[in-house]
C-alpha cells in the first residue's frame, strides 16, 4: 500500500539524487559553498518583488529581498499610507488604491514560457478611516479568476498565491470589480521554481491555487520564507490563532525540534528549518481541522515527514491517515517515516496528486497497534486545481496591439491585461464566446497614424469598425472575410485607392461612411442599390458607373425636346390641380386632415411633395403595412406611447430589430409632424441621432420605422423603478456627451440647421451599448438664413429649449 504515496517519476528522482550526491562528495567544501552562494544570488536576481504604492526602491533588512516601487509600472491609482500597518515589514507601510469603476488594473510580469513560477499578491488595508466597510473585489491572473479578495480584519495580511506554468512570455495580475470599498493591492511577487517542482499531469489546463501551507511545530507565530526557503514560499506557523484555522487539536499533542541537518533532496525541496520542527501525538493521535477557501474542489496535497527523534532499537513509529469522509485509497496505507525515507533525518513526502476535498478539512494521523510511538507531522501543503480561463483570440489581440502602436500620444493605449476579461477595454466590445472575440473597435479621433493593418481581415466576428477622424493613409485593406461587418466609419482620414468590388457583397454591411478622403475610381454598383447607407462626399476621384452616366445623358438629351413641348401643358395642369387641392383640403380640415397621398394606394419614397423636402430614394424606404404586421406579430408588443402615437417592437425578415411608431390620428398637425420626421431623418445621419429605417403611408395609416433602442429612454433609467440598471456618473457623462453631439450636429452640421424644440429625457434613447441617441424630430424647425423671424416657442412637452 505504500506505493500509493510514490510518484510515477520517483525512481528517476532518486537516481538523480544519488548522482548529485556522488558528484558533490568530490567537491572541495569551500568551492561548494561558493557555488551555492552564487546560485543563491542568481535566484534572488530572478525574483520580481513590487511594493505597490511605495515611493522608492529598497532592500528589506529582515529577508534581504530587493523591493521596487510600482511608480512607472502602474499608471493608475494613488499611493496611500496604511493606518495601523504590520510594523514588521516595510512593504506594508503603503498600498495602492484604485478607482471604483468598471475598469481593470493590471501588473504585467515577464516570464519564460512553460517555466513554473509562484505568483503572489498580498493585501493589508489597515484601519478604516472615512469608509463604511472594508473592500471586496476580484483578483485575476490573465483571464483566470484567481480569488475574491474580502477584507475582514484591518491588521491581517491576506496572501493570495498561485503556482503556474507560464503560458507565454508574460502574465498579468489584475484587480477589478469592487462591490464594496476601493480595490487596492500591497505587493505583487514572482518567484521562479526548479524545473521538476510542482509538476502535475494537468498543468496545461489548470493552475494550482494555494489553499494551505503549514509549518507544524514552528517556534513562533512568524511565517517562514526567504532566505530560509530559497524559493520564497511562505510557510504559516501552526501557532497562528485565526478563525477556522487548525482547530480541534488532539489531546497529547507536543512540539519537538532538532538542530540536526535534514536531507531534503526530493521533489519539492521544503526548507530545512520547516523539517527541523514537528508535532507528535503522544497519546496516539494527531488531529486538525481547517477551512479551505473556494472548496469543495479537486486538489493536490502533500504531507512532509522527517523522523527527527532518535528511536530505540525496539521502538517504531507507524501510523495511518484518517480523513472525514473516509477514503480507503488513502487511509489503508501505513506510514513508517524512517523506513519510507531510508533513514532518520531524511525527507519523506507522500503526495496526493488529485484528491477531492470538502470546504472543511478534518484529518487525523493515528498510530497502528504495533507502533510504540505516536504519529509525527512536519508540514502540509494543499493547492486547489483552478481551471485556466480562456483569453481573447490571439489573432484579434495581435490586431489590437497594432492599433495601439499607431498612436503614442493617448492614454487609451496603456490599458493592460486581456482586452475582454475580466473587463473590456474602453474602445472594444467582445463576444461572450469561448474564447472571446472582438466585435467592435471604436477608435474615432484617437490620433492614429499609418495604414489600416491587413491582419484585420482575420477578425471574423467584427461587426463595427470606427476609425473616423484620424490620420490614416494608404488603401483599404482586404476585409472580404469580415462577413459579420455591419457598420464601417472611415470618414475624415487620408485614405486613397479604389473601393474593392466585394464591399457590395458583404452579407451584413448596412452603413459605409468614407467621406472626406482621397478614394478614387468607380463605386461598386452593389453599394448603390439602397441596401447600404453610403456617404462618399469629398472624394474627388470617386464616381458612379460612367456607362450609366452616359446612358442617362442620352436619355436626357432625347427627352428634352419632348419635355419642352409638354412643359407648358404640365404647368397649366399643375396650377389647376393646386387650386383644386387647396379647396378640397380646406373642406376636409375638420375631418381627416391633409394627406400626403393623392390616393389610398401605397406611396413611394417620392409621395412626400416638394413642400415637404423630397426624400432621397434609397435612404429611407417604403415598407408596406402587411410587412409591418408580420414584423410586429400584428402589433402585439407595445413598448411606448407619446404625443405622436403608440410604439411597437418588431423584427424584420432580415433579423433587424425595429421600433414601429403609429400616428394616433390623421389630423393636419400630426400629418405635418409625420412629414417632418420623414423629411428630416431621411437626409441626416449621425451616430447620436436615432436613424429612420423606413415609413408606411397606406389609407389613413401614418407609420415611422426606427432602429430599435434596446435600453429604452434616459427617463426610464433616471425616474424608473429600482429594477432599472443604475447609471454611474461616467455613464451619465457619456450619455450627456452623446446627446450634446447629436444636438450639435442638428444645429451646426445640417444645412439649413435644425432646432429640435422638444429635448427631454424621454426623447433621448439608449442603444444596446448604453450610447445615447436623440429622437423625435416631429416638432423640429428648420432655421433658414433668409428668414427674418424664427419662432422660439417650445413645442410638445415644455422642457429644455436651446437659446437659438
Amino acid at each position: 500500500m505504500e506505493s500509493l504515496f510514490i510518484e510515477k517519476r520517483r525512481f528517476q528522482i532518486e537516481v538523480t539524487t544519488v548522482n548529485e550526491q556522488f558528484t558533490s562528495s568530490s567537491i572541495n567544501p569551500k568551492r561548494k559553498r561558493k557555488r551555492k552562494t552564487k546560485k543563491k544570488r542568481k535566484k534572488l536576481k530572478e525574483f520580481i518583488s513590487i511594493d505597490c504604492g511605495s515611493t522608492s526602491n529598497y532592500t528589506d533588512p529582515r529577508t534581504g529581498l530587493q523591493w521596487i516601487s510600482d511608480n512607472g509600472i502602474m499608471n493608475y491609482g494613488k499611493s496611500v499610507e496604511v493606518k495601523n500597518p504590520d510594523g514588521k515589514f516595510v512593504q506594508y507601510q503603503r498600498r495602492r488604491d484604485f478607482s471604483i469603476d468598471n475598469k481593470k488594473y493590471c501588473y504585467n510580469l515577464s516570464t519564460k514560457e512553460r517555466r513554473r513560477y509562484i505568483v503572489r499578491a498580498t493585501f493589508q488595508y489597515g484601519s478604516l478611516e472615512n469608509e463604511d466597510s472594508f473592500p471586496k473585489f476580484e483578483l485575476y491572473l490573465d483571464a483566470t479568476k484567481w480569488s475574491t479578495v474580502t477584507i475582514l480584519e484591518d491588521s491581517r495580511v491576506y496572501v493570495k498565491e498561485m503556482i503556474i506554468r507560464a503560458p507565454s512570455s508574460s502574465i498579468d495580475v489584475c484587480i477589478c470589480c469592487a462591490t464594496t470599498g476601493s480595490p487596492f493591492i500591497s505587493t505583487v511577487e514572482l518567484r521562479p521554481l526548479n524545473l521538476s517542482m510542482y509538476a502535475t499531469d494537468f498543468e496545461d489546463s489548470f493552475f494550482l491555487k494555494l489553499a494551505a501551507r503549514v509549518n507544524f511545530g514552528a517556534p513562533t507565530e512568524d511565517a517562514l520564507r526567504y532566505p530560509d526557503d530559497p524559493y520564497d514560499r511562505i510557510w504559516d506557523s501552526d501557532l497562528i490563532k485565526r478563525q477556522n484555522f487548525l482547530v480541534g487539536v488532539a489531546p497529547g499533542t507536543v512540539r519537538i525540534n532538532t538542530s540536526e541537518n535534514i536531507d531534503i533532496q526530493t521533489r519539492e525541496y521544503p526548507p530545512v528549518k520547516v523539517m527541523q520542527t514537528a508535532v507528535v501525538g503522544k497519546e496516539g493521535t494527531l488531529s486538525y481541522r481547517l477551512n479551505l477557501e473556494d472548496f469543495p474542489a479537486n486538489a493536490r496535497a502533500y504531507a512532509y515527514f522527517a523522523e527527527i527523534e532518535d528511536l530505540g532499537a525496539n521502538e517504531t513509529r507507524k501510523f495511518k491517515l484518517m480523513m472525514n469522509p473516509y477514503m480507503s485509497d488513502y487511509s489503508n496505507a501505513v506510514v513508517n517515516i524512517a523506513e519510507n525515507a531510508n533513514g532518520s533525518y531524511r525527507l519523506y513526502e507522500p503526495s496526493y496528486m488529485n484528491v477531492s476535498l470538502d470546504f472543511v478539512l478534518s484529518f487525523s494521523f493515528v498510530k497502528t497497534r504495533d507502533s510504540t510511538q505516536g504519529p509525527l507531522l512536519n508540514a502540509i501543503e494543499i493547492s486547489k486545481y483552478l481551471k485556466i480561463g480562456s483569453k481573447t483570440d490571439d489573432q484579434d489581440v495581435a490586431v489590437l496591439d497594432v492599433f495601439r502602436s499607431m498612436s503614442t500620444r493617448s492614454s487609451w493605449t496603456n490599458e493592460g491585461g486581456d482586452p475582454c476579461v475580466p473587463a473590456q477595454w474602453e474602445w472594444v466590445n467582445c463576444s461572450s464566446t469561448t474564447p472571446p472575440r472582438i466585435t467592435k473597435i471604436e477608435l474615432s479621433g484617437k490620433k492614429l497614424e499609418g495604414e489600416i493593418p491587413p491582419e484585420i481581415n482575420s477578425m471574423e466576428e467584427l461587426t463595427e469598425l470606427w476609425l473616423d477622424g484620424n490620420f490614416l493613409t494608404g488603401s483599404l485593406p482586404d476585409i472580404s472575410h469580415l462577413v459579420n461587418l455591419k457598420v464601417v466609419h472611415l470618414e475624415n482620414n487620408k485614405l486613397s485607392g479604389s473601393l474593392p468590388k466585394y464591399l457590395g457583397s458583404l452579407p451584413t454591411l448596412r452603413e459605409l461612411y468614407i467621406q472626406n478622403n482621397s478614394f478614387s475610381g468607380q463605386i461598386p454598383p452593389a453599394l448603390l442599390t439602397g441596401k447600404v447607407i453610403i456617404n462618399y462626399e469629398n472624394n474627388p476621384g470617386l464616381h458612379k458607373d460612367a456607362a450609366k452616366k452616359l446612358h442617362y445623358k442620352l436619355i436626357l438629351g432625347t427627352s428634352i425636346s419632348v419635355l419642352a413641348v409638354l412643359l407648358v401643358l404640365l404647368l397649366g395642369s399643375l396650377i389647376y390641380l393646386r387650386n383644386l387641392q387647396r379647396k378640397t383640403s380646406h373642406q376636409k380640415s375638420n375631418g381627416q386632415g391633409s394627406s400626403l397621398l393623392t390616393s389610398t394606394k401605397p406611396s413611394t419614397a417620392y409621395s412626400i411633395g416638394r413642400g415637404w423636402h423630397l426624400v432621397d430614394d434609397g435612404v429611407s424606404y417604403y415598407i408596406s403595412f402587411s410587412e409591418l404586421e408580420e414584423a410586429t406579430n400584428n402589433f402585439s408588443k407595445k413598448i411606448g406611447k407619446g404625443s405622436f402615437g403608440t410604439v411597437y417592437y418588431g423584427q424584420m425578415k432580415d433579423g433587424k430589430e425595429v421600433a414601429v411608431k403609429i400616428m394616433a390620428d390623421s389630423s393636419s398637425h400630426l400629418t405635418h409632424q409625420f412629414v417632418t420626421e420623414v423629411a428630416l431623418l431621411s437626409r441626416i445621419h449621425h451616430r447620436n441621432l436615432v436613424p429612420l429605417i423606413g415609413f408606411c403611408e397606406e389609407g389613413h395609416q401614418r407609420i415611422l420605422v426606427y432602429e430599435y433602442m434596446h435600453n429604452g429612454t434616459l427617463r426610464d433609467h433616471i425616474h424608473g423603478s429600482d429594477n432599472q440598471k443604475r447609471l454611474d456618473w461616467l455613464t451619465r457623462l457619456q450619455i450627456a456627451e452623446d446627446a450634446a453631439k447629436g444636438l450639435e450636429y442638428l444645429h451646426t452640421g445640417c444645412n439649413p440647421s435644425i432646432i429640435h424644440r422638444d429635448v427631454k429625457t424621454s426623447n433621448i434613447l439608449l442603444d444596446i451599448n448604453m450610447r445615447a441617441k436623440v429622437s423625435d424630430f416631429g416638432l423640429s424647425r428648420q432655421a433658414e438664413d433668409d428668414l427674418t423671424h424664427i419662432s422660439s416657442v417650445a413645442r410638445g412637452t415644455v422642457g429644455y429649449l436651446d437659446p437659438e
